[in-house]
Formats: C-alpha cells, structure tokens, sequence
C-alpha cells in the first residue's frame, strides 16, 4: 500500500493522472473513502504554488564528472558534462518528456522519399550567448566538427552516413546521406551535437558558447561548473532559475547526505540499498522512471580469452540476472537479454527466448572453448553505475558453480572512463537509453563506432544495420532489428543483465513536469525544464 500511495501521489503531482482516477486506484486497493480523500488533498496541497516561477540557485549533485572533462561535446562521456551541455547549448531536434520527437533550433524538416536527402528550416530569432544570430553556416560548422578521418568526437561513427551537409539560405540546412535513414531527425538531438556559432566555417567546441537557457561562468572539470540564466533565451516557458551549479559529488553517500541536509536540491543514482530511508524524509520525492537505461560488463572481443565467443557465452550463463536485479535494484528496473533493446523500443523481439542463469551450460561452453575452469578479471567502480561493485562481486559468486573463478580489481572512481573503461579486456559500464534501435545499435556495436567498447566487428550484424536502416518498409526493418538483437544476445562481447529505472531523490522545492525517460534528470534537461515551487 506504501508503494501505491507513493506511486499515486507522484502522478498526481505530476499530473499524469486526475484526483478521480487517485481515489479510485486507493479504494480499489482496499483505502477507505476517508484515507484516499486524506491523501489526495495532500498531494494537491503539493502542487499548490508549484506553477514555474523564475528565480533561485539550483544546485545539482551528480554521481559523475572527472578532472579531463572539457565542454567540447564531442567528448562528453558522462551525465554530467551532458547535463551541463544540455544547459548552455541548444540541439535541431529535442525528445521531448513524453517521448515525441519536437522541433528546437530546427522549426521543422522533411525528406525526399528515399529518406537519403533531409531539410531542415531553422527557427529564427535565435541568439548564441556572443550575440551572434542563428544561420545555417552555424549548423553545417557544428556538425562537421564531429565528421572526418581526423575527428576524435565520439559522434564520428554516428555521422558517417553523411555525405554532404550545405546551406540554403541562411536559414536552411540541406544534409544528404549514403543511404536511406528514417530515424535521421532522432539523430540530431543526439548530446554530442549541439549547434555552435561559427566563424570561416569552423567552431571553437571547448568555449562554451551556445545558445541554450544558460551562460557558462565557472567550469571547474571534475568539481562544479556555474551557468547563469540567458536573459535572451528564445524559450519562454524554460530556463526559470538565475543560475544552476552542477556539483560532482561521485561518493553516493556523499550525495545522498547532501541532498537530505538541503545542500543541493536534486542527485542522481540514488542509492537503492538505502532508498527505504531516503523516502522517509518527506521533504523529499524519490522519481524512479522506467527507460532503456541499462547496465552493462563490456568484454574486449580482441583480447584473449574474449576472442573465443564460447568464453563469452560460459559467462553470460553465469550470471544470476534475477537475483541481481532484487539485489542491486531492489525492483527498480528489468531483466535484460545481453542487447540494449528494452520491452519499450518499437522494434523489441519479445521472441528471442530470455538468457537464464544456467552454470551446467557455463560449463558446457567452457568445455567448447577447451577448458575445465576459468579465471579472468572484471574491473569494476562504481563510477561505472551505482552498485556496481557488489554487481562485480555477486558475478564472482555466481560464476564460481560453473568452475569460473571472477578476480574483482576495485578500480578507483576518479578516472575510471579514462584510465579503465576501454582500456582494461573486461570492465563495466552503463548507458542511457536511445530513441531508436538504430542509434542504441550504431552508437555501441556497429563496426568503427568511437564507443564500441566490444570491438566486436560481426559482418552480418553490420550489414544488417545498413539495411535496417535505409529499409521504409516495416514488416521488413521489424525482422532485421530483431535478428540483430539474436546476433548480440549470442555472439556480442556485452553482459548486458538488467534495464535499471532512472532513479533521482529530487527536493520537494523543486518543481517540474512529467520526467522524460530517454535519459536520466529528466532527459539530461532538468536544468532547463525544472524550477522553484
């Protein structure tokens, strides 16, 4: 019942639901009349003086950030220099809290019929934080800076289906393609590719500059960066605090004691071992938002004993995935199958048959692979995710029925992204979901993608994310995504074990609309999207 309440109460709060609807889902529950009409006008009496109003310092805890981070959005690796490019920078497309695709800086596109030829019409009116006007010079500059055999940007790979990108005007943008994308307006909101103003064709990615709700004043990688509210920002109905602190607070108890002593306002990664008692304190609300977020143990596909893929499958049958997901998630979240498609992506196979914890079957690969026993290391912090390291340990125990002896190397928190994730032949990781299959799949596992921390190169899975790609036809896009998630389940080098929900303890001060669930802080948009009730 405590749930439920909890549950009701938010979307009430949040207005996903009406106070008819709360009554009813309380007396249905077995809440008599008194005790359902008691806790609605408490949850109505939350939202009394919580319609936005400009004002105040929001300050932001996040379980990321290191010491290398720079504002070239090109490297951003991490929520928190992703919440911060959020902040100052605006992107053609945005997805939206409820999930649709909506115009930003592009005010509207279409595409030839082959999908291959895309236009888009800039907003005008818009003003970067130097004063200079919005054109298309700006966009093709901005995302050039991403594109080509010299680019480090991790959105290099995300881009190299284009072949053209030319002006129209000053305010329209021509991008041609090698082959058909349907998705490609999805593409665009991607976080590593916000519009910058341009001079002689060229960008300066690490200054900061952009259009957004807010001003970069501090930035201090690895600690705090401070934005100021963008007097001339073109959205009337965002952007409602004077200025915003994004903290990094990476110790989750650190964080977690900060926000119930009203240090900041919201965290994110709440710790779920101790959620329980953070929903005591009811100046708080605990936001746990279901989305394609998912956890997952990268193995290196070019580095003995990963190159042998009946390794790889011993160790993904010997994983307890239910067992992890009450453990470390404590409910909050789903199984997963060892591909980042989630029961909510449109193209989902609920087809392919769910991987269970089976050590005989371990042992059976191992067998495969010519072993009797086996003993690898997993470096783990939990910089990679919250729990990240009892997620190692508990694998350790697992394994170990099947003959697999887990060595866990505890891996400091500050540099893990760059000293660990990538570098180290088996390590963990997580990722935010994608609007699309095609992105989830080409951002992570197509062949030269900047961030396939697999390595894997599987020529019949990236030919089929051509294919699935250019295809119009969806019975047929249906068939290839789905065998595409077949091929990641049983030859990919990701453990991919469990969809965790976005959980955030956010200040009862603090107001805001339906949570999107692309993306954790309300799609990495809370400091544009939030405000002081």
């Amino acid at each position: 019942m405590s749930k439920l309440i909890d549950d009701l109460t938010l979307g009430l709060r949040q207005g996903r639901i009406d106070r008819r609807t709360f009554m009813l889902s309380m007396m249905a529950a077995g809440a008599s009349l008194a005790m359902a009409t008691t806790f609605s006008g408490r949850a109505m009496a939350d939202t009394v003086g919580s319609s936005p109003k400009r004002g105040g310092n929001f300050k932001l805890g996040i379980g990321h950030g290191s010491t290398t981070d720079s504002f070239d959005p090109g490297t951003y690796g991490d929520n928190y220099m992703q919440s911060v490019g959020h902040s100052v920078h605006g992107y053609l497309t945005e997805v939206t809290n409820t999930g649709e695709l909506a115009g930003e800086l592009a005010q509207s596109w279409e595409s030839s019929p082959d999908a291959k030829v895309w236009t888009f019409q800039l907003r005008q009116g818009v003003e970067f934080h130097n004063g200079k006007s919005l054109e298309a010079a700006d966009v093709v500059a901005s995302l050039n800076h991403h594109r080509g055999p010299d680019s480090k940007s991790a959105a290099n790979s995300l881009l190299a289906q284009i072949e053209d990108i030319r002006t129209d005007g000053k305010d329209k943008v021509i991008i041609s393609l090698n082959g058909g994308n349907a998705d490609f307006p999805y593409l665009v909101s991607d976080y590593h590719l916000p519009v910058m103003p341009s001079q002689d064709g060229k960008v300066n990615a690490t200054d900061g500059i952009g259009c957004g709700a807010y001003i970069r004043d501090t930035f201090d990688p690895g600690v705090r960066t401070l934005v100021k509210r963008n007097p001339n920002y073109w959205k009337s109905g965002r952007g409602w605090f004077d200025s915003v602190e994004f903290l990094v607070i990476a110790d989750v108890g650190a964080r977690t004691n900060a926000l119930s002593t009203g240090e900041i306002h919201a965290m994110n990664g709440c710790d779920l071992k101790t959620l329980h008692l953070l929903k005591r304190n009811q100046a708080l609300e605990i936001a746990s938002v279901k989305g394609g977020q998912h956890y997952s143990l990268p193995m290196n596909t070019t580095a003995a004993p990963f190159t042998d893929n009946n390794v790889r499958m011993a160790l993904k049958h010997a994983l307890d995935r239910k067992t992890l997901l009450q453990t470390i998630l404590h409910g909050h979240g789903e199984v997963a199958n060892d591909h980042p498609i989630s029961s909510g992506y449109r193209f989902y196979n609920s087809e392919l048959p769910q991987r269970e914890y089976d050590p005989e079957k371990a042992k059976f690969y191992l067998k495969q692979a010519g072993l009797s026993s086996l003993k690898v290391d997993l470096s783990a912090a939990d910089a990679a995710f919250a729990g990240a390291v009892d997620t190692a340990v508990l694998f350790k125990e697992h394994a170990a029925k099947a003959g697999i002896d887990i060595n866990v190397v505890r891996e400091p928190n500050d540099g893990y992204w760059k000293n660990v994730w990538m570098k180290k032949a088996w390590s963990m990781d997580y990722w935010g979901g994608k609007p699309t299959a095609d992105w989830a799949f080409s951002l992570v596992y197509g062949k030269g993608a900047a961030w396939n921390e697999t390595f894997w190169d599987n020529a019949q899975f990236n030919s089929l994310l051509l294919q699935a790609r250019s295809e119009l036809d969806e019975k047929k896009r249906r068939q290839m995504y789905g065998e595409m998630q077949g091929l990641l389940r049983d030859e990919g080098g990701a453990i991919i074990p469990l969809f965790a929900n976005y959980v955030d303890g956010i200040s009862r001060r603090i107001g805001h609309d339906q949570l999107g669930n692309n993306w954790d802080l309300d799609g990495l948009r809370a400091a544009e999207r939030w405000w002081f009730a």
